[in-house]
């Protein structure tokens, strides 16, 4: 059957690439706006795959060994796959069919796959999470998973990447979380979901 000749073509859903620096609080705003929207069937929040165990100190995730991570890359089990800090991280595939049936889809990556993901899956909304230095020095002290030496590492590397373009949404975490989660659910809300 063959659509309407008046009607507008199937539009997909808007992926929001969640990125910042360790301590940002990245993952506090994800889950600030799933609780408020996943309910609503029109914004996905899938778990990211990592190398790395589970434990209460850190995201929801589903763990997977290097082998698995290795095979599931080969097999495309990932819509976006990269490495950082020894780990993989990787997407599910399952994002391409949630676009496709015009879902917004929120996830948590690193800032090394927004070009990929601005080439295959279009539109794109950065959200980029920043908080003054002594605050994400102040959270990655208290989250207790690293020595004071890798934590000084990560302050430092927080300045590599520079996050620019006209689909960049700055979050700046360092108030309440309503501030910034909020300001993610109008952007998602003005995108369509």
């Amino acid at each position: 059957m063959s659509p309407e000749p008046n009607a507008a073509p199937p539009r997909n859903g808007l992926l929001v690439l969640v990125v910042g620096p360790s301590g940002a609080g990245k993952d506090s705003v994800i889950g600030y706006c799933r609780d408020r929207l996943a309910a609503s069937g029109r914004v996905v929040f899938p778990r990211r795959v990592i190398t790395r165990e589970e434990s209460g100190e850190t995201e929801d995730h589903a763990t997977v060994s290097e082998d698995d991570f290795h095979r599931m890359v080969s097999e495309g089990a990932f819509a976006l796959h990269w490495r950082a800090h020894g780990l993989g991280y990787g997407i599910p595939a399952s994002i391409a069919d949630d676009l496709a049936a015009g879902r917004s889809v929120v996830v948590n990556v690193s800032r090394s796959v927004i070009d990929e993901a601005r080439r295959r899956f279009p539109p794109v909304l950065v959200a980029s999470v920043t908080a003054p230095v002594e605050v994400l020095a102040d959270r990655l002290a208290r989250r207790g998973r690293e020595s004071p030496e890798r934590i000084q590492f990560r302050l430092e590397r927080r300045g590599i990447y520079t996050v620019e373009g006209d689909d960049v949404l700055v979050l700046n975490n360092a108030g309440p979380i309503e501030r910034s989660g909020d300001a993610l659910i109008d952007a998602l809300n003005r995108g369509g979901a």
